[in-house]
C-alpha cells in the first residue's frame, strides 16, 4: 500500500497523482486505517473530500482503534513504516511534539543515529560519512537555505566507497532505493550535444517526446538522493545545466516544463586530485603511526588511532582547489556545493575488514551451494591484503581474492579434489627454499580427527592469447 501518510497528509498534489495512477482509496494499511482515516484524524478536510471524490467509503469498518492488538497479532511494531525525521505540513517532526522528556531523548537518539546507519555498508572512510551526516543532520532540522538543494562533491580514488556511500544516504533518506536513488553515469554526457539527453530535446527535434533522462526522472522523485558519477566527465554545457540545478533549485526540461528539487540531494563524485589525495593520506597515517608508536614508548594515554586522520584546510586550500579550478573552469561552479568530502586510502586494519568481509561471501557460497566449510586465519588476511592496490581501491581486494581463493577453489571442485560436506582450511606456505620467495596460499581438507591434507591442485589450463 503507498505511504498516504507521507503522499496524502504532507501533499495533496503527490496525493491526486496517485489517485489519478489508480491507486485503490480503499485500501487498508495492514495494521487496519484506511486513507481517509488518516486524513480524517489530522484534519486535512482537502484530502478528505478528495479521497470521497474517487470513491473512498465513509462508512469503512474501523480497525484503526485495536492498532495495537492488530500489530501484535501480526508480529509487526505498531509504528512500523514510521519515520521520526519525516515532517508534517507545518514542518514540524515528531520530536516537536514529544512534551515528555524522555520521549524527547529517543527521539533525538534516533537523529542521532545517521553516522552509524550510513557506516553499516561501508568500511572505513570515518571523516567521509561524518562530514556527510552532519550536513543531512543539520538540513532534517532545519539549519539550511530551503532555497537551495544539499549539494556535495566525493573525491577520491575508485573502488574507495564513494558510489557506496551516496546509495546508503538514500537508504537513510528513503525506504525505497529504487524510488529514492538516481544514478547518473556522466561519461555518457561528454559531448555538446548530449545535453538533450541530459534534459530533454526541444520541440521539434528528435526525442522530443520522450523526455530527458534526469528531468524525467526528477519530475517523479523531486526529493531524491542524485548521483553524478564521474561528473569530472561531463561536458562543459551539461556542467553549466547542473549549476542552475544547484542554484536555482529547479530544472527547465526540453517540453518547457519547470521541475522543482530544492528537497533533492544531489552528489558528484570524481576521481580528479585522487593521486594527490591518496598520497597525501598515506604520508598522514605514516606520521599519525609514528607519533602513535613514540607515545605508547612514553606510556600516554591520547594515542590517535592510525584511522583517524583529518585533512588539513591548508592542503584543501593550497593543493586541491586549484586543481579543481583548473578542471572545472567555474567558481560558481564550485561555490555552489555545500561540502567536498574527501575519501583516504584504506589502512592496514581496514584492508583486513575487507579481505574478511570478501573471503565470508565466498564462503557462504561455498556453504550454501556445496556444503563445503570454508576455514582460514590471520596470516591469510595478511597475504591477501598485501594485494592491495590505491588506484583500484576494494576492487584490487575483490580480484585477489579471486585470483588466489577462488580459483583454487574452482580447480579443486573441478578435479574432483573436495568430499562432499568437507570443511577445508586455507594456509599461508612457503616453498622451503633457500632463496626467499613470496609465500602462496594452500588449501587443506580437514579431517574429522582434526588432521590435515594438502590438496594437490593442478594449475587450472589458461587459454591461449
Amino acid at each position: 500500500m503507498p505511504n498516504w501518510n507521507k503522499q496524502l497528509y504532507n501533499s495533496l498534489a503527490a496525493g491526486v497523482e496517485l489517485l489519478q495512477e489508480g491507486v485503490d482509496p480503499n485500501h487498508r494499511h495492514r495494521l487496519g486505517w484506511t486513507a481517509v482515516m488518516v486524513a480524517a484524524m489530522n484534519r486535512q478536510h482537502s484530502v478528505v473530500k478528495v479521497l470521497l471524490d474517487a470513491g473512498a467509503d465513509p462508512n469503512a469498518g474501523d480497525d484503526f482503534n485495536n492498532v495495537y492488538d492488530t500489530s501484535r497479532e501480526k508480529g509487526i511494531h505498531s509504528l512500523e513504516g514510521a519515520n521520526p525525521l519525516q515532517t508534517n505540513g507545518l514542518g514540524h517532526a515528531p520530536r516537536s511534539y514529544a512534551k515528555e522528556g524522555e520521549l524527547h531523548k529517543v527521539l533525538q537518539e534516533w537523529e542521532g543515529e545517521g553516522e552509524e546507519r550510513l557506516k553499516e555498508q561501508i568500511i572505513g572512510q570515518e571523516g567521509a560519512i561524518n562530514t556527510v551526516a552532519s550536513a543531512i543532520r543539520r538540513k532534517e532540522n532545519g539549519w539550511y537555505d530551503e532555497e537551495h538543494p544539499l549539494v556535495f562533491l566525493f573525491l577520491g580514488s575508485s573502488g574507495i566507497g564513494k558510489t557506496e556511500l551516496a546509495k546508503q544516504v538514500a537508504r537513510y533518506m528513503h525506504k525505497d532505493i529504487k524510488k529514492g536513488f538516481i544514478r547518473m553515469d556522466m561519461s555518457e554526457f561528454q559531448e555538446k550535444h548530449e545535453v538533450a539527453k541530459f534534459i530533454g530535446s526541444p520541440p521539434g527535434y528528435v526525442g522530443h517526446e520522450e523526455g530527458g533522462q534526469l528531468t524525467k526522472q526528477l519530475k517523479a522523485y523531486p526529493n531524491a538522493v542524485v548521483l553524478f558519477d564521474e561528473v569530472d566527465k561531463a561536458h562543459p554545457d551539461v556542467l553549466a545545466i547542473m549549476l542552475q540545478l544547484f542554484d536555482e533549485g529547479r530544472l527547465t526540461d526540453g517540453k518547457g516544463k519547470t521541475i522543482e528539487c530544492k528537497d533533492a540531494i544531489f552528489i558528484m563524485t570524481s576521481n580528479v586530485a585522487s593521486d594527490e589525495i591518496g598520497a597525501h593520506g598515506v604520508q598522514l597515517r605514516q606520521e599519525a603511526e609514528k607519533l602513535s608508536r613514540r607515545k605508547l614508548a612514553d606510556n600516554l594515554d591520547d594515542v590517535q588511532k592510525i584511522d583517524d586522520i583529518k585533512i588539513s584546510r591548508q592542503f584543501k586550500d593550497s593543493v586541491i582547489r586549484p586543481i579543481l579550478k583548473a578542471h572545472f573552469r567555474r567558481d560558481e561552479f564550485l561555490g555552489r556545493i555545500n561540502e567536498i568530502v574527501y575519501f583516504l586510502p584504506f589502512c592496514h586494519s581496514e584492508l583486513l575488514q575487507l579481505v574478511s568481509k570478501e573471503l565470508q561471501f565466498w564462503a557462504k557460497k561455498a556453504k550454501q551451494r556445496h556444503g563445503i566449510t570454508l576455514q582460514w586465519d590471520r596470516p591469510v588476511l595478511d597475504l591477501l591484503a598485501g594485494g592491495y592496490n590505491m588506484h583500484y581501491g576494494a576492487r584490487s581486494i575483490k580480484h585477489e581474492v579471486e585470483r588466489r581463493v577462488v580459483n583454487q577453489l574452482a580447480a579443486a571442485y573441478e578435479q574432483e579434489l573436495l568430499p562432499k560436506g568437507c570443511t577445508l582450511r586455507l594456509i599461508v606456505q612457503s616453498d622451503g627454499q633457500e632463496e626467499p620467495h613470496p609465500p602462496s596460499l594452500r588449501l587443506e581438507v580437514v579431517g574429522e580427527d582434526s588432521s590435515a591434507r594438502t590438496l594437490d591442485i593442478r594449475p587450472p589450463l589458461s587459454p591461449e592469447h
